[in-house]
This record gives structure tokens, sequence and C-alpha cells, in this order.
């Protein structure tokens, strides 16, 4: 890799901490380590990262202040790590914007599975889709971006991904599995059930839209007319 992707590691548990950016170094990332939201937050001064990964319980405050600083830029990609697996803290760490939230214990090989699922995200947007747009709404896949009657929408990264899916599959169901395999590209087994639930939930309060119909048993459905310009 000539460009090696960068990560920023926030993990207050030292051996936790070199775990994983020794499993990381191996899958052929660049890893800066931090163990204090001081220490990350010098880090991003200094330097870009394509990805953070973050704890949430720290020495020096909560992994989801963090978060809410570096999603609201909307630079980087952002990945939870924590303790903290009840409904609430899972919304709570999406509602910052966060990309994805692994719950402790998990295994080394999922984390880098869905890193690296994140990663080939990262330059892979098909430049050639042009403008989508329903309604009063309308998504520019070349930048990624959101707009409704002209003023841009703040959403999370994997926000944007699941309303062009659900876009390009207007008037079609899609599964649940199917939206897991697509924007999270991993087996659902690894995901917890709640997160597909809590993004769609998201998604819609921020479009303020009832066109996103949940169809029980089967996944959901985007019911108004989308078109490509």
């Amino acid at each position: 890799m000539g460009d090696m992707q960068k990560i920023l590691l926030l993990e207050d548990d030292g051996n936790l901490n070199r775990g994983i950016t020794l499993t990381l170094q191996k899958a052929g990332y660049a890893v800066t380590s931090a163990f204090t939201l001081k220490e990350a937050r010098e880090c991003l001064k200094r330097d870009t990262f394509s990805l953070i990964i973050c704890d949430i319980t720290l020495p020096d405050g909560s992994g989801l202040e963090l978060g809410r600083e570096v999603c609201g830029a909307g630079d980087a990609y952002f990945i939870y790590l924590t303790a903290l697996d009840s409904e609430i803290d899972m919304v709570n760490g999406y509602d910052t914007g966060a990309d994805d939230y692994i719950t402790k214990p998990f295994s080394l090989m999922v984390l880098v599975s869905k890193v690296n699922a994140l990663m080939r995200r990262i330059g892979s947007t098909d430049e050639s889709r042009g403008i989508l747009a329903c309604g009063e709404t309308e998504v520019n896949c070349r930048e990624m971006k959101a707009y409704q009657r002209g003023q841009e929408i703040p959403l999370s990264k994997k926000e944007l991904q699941l309303l062009v899916y659900l876009w390009e599959n207007a008037g079609q169901i899609v599964s649940r599995e199917n939206i897991l395999e697509h924007i999270w590209d991993i087996d659902g087994q690894f995901v917890d059930e709640n997160t597909v639930t809590v993004n769609i939930s998201r998604l819609k309060n921020k479009l303020g839209t009832d066109e996103i119909s949940n169809v029980r048993g089967l996944g959901y459905l985007w019911t108004g007319t989308v078109i490509r310009k």
C-alpha cells in the first residue's frame, strides 16, 4: 500500500490498545494510539485520519464528546468500542453520527473485518451516479451530501449510504440482511439487532419523512418516487 490509511485509536486499557494496534498494523494500517481524550485531540490537531476507533468511558471524560466533535466535521469514519451495550447507549452513540458501535468483549477478527469494510468504502463512491432526488430532498452522490430545499441535511456517512440504498431500490422491499450486507458489508451476526432500526428511525427524523415503511418481518420500503438528475 503506497499510501497507508491512518487510524486513530483511543482506548485507555493498555493491553487492549496494544492488541488492537498490532492487529490493525498487521492488516496494513498506520495506527496512532491515544489513551485519553486530551491526547486524541492533540493527535487530531497534528494529523488527519480516515477512521477513529474510540472507547466511550475514558479517564478524562466520555468518548461521545469526541464523537460529536469529529462526526460534526464529517471528515472521518468513527467506530465506538465499548462495554456499554444497552439500546440507549447505542442510540446515544449513533446520535453523535458514528458509523458503527462494537460492544466488548469482541473478537479482533470482527473488528478488522469491520475496519476493512469501512476503508473499502472510502474512495469507492461510484462517481457516475450524479444526483438522486425525491420531492424536496436530493442527494449529490459525488459529494455524498444530502440537501432539503437547498439546505444541507446533517446525515452521517452511514445514514447517507442507507438513504442512497433505499432510493436506488425505491418501490422494492429491502431486507434487514440486505441492508447489513450492503451498508455494513458484514454478516448480520456481527451487528447488533438494533443497528438497522436505530439508523432507519434517525433517517426518518432527520428527513422529516414517512416515506420509509417498515414492512413487518420483511424489511423496509421507500415509497416515494425517486428520480436521477
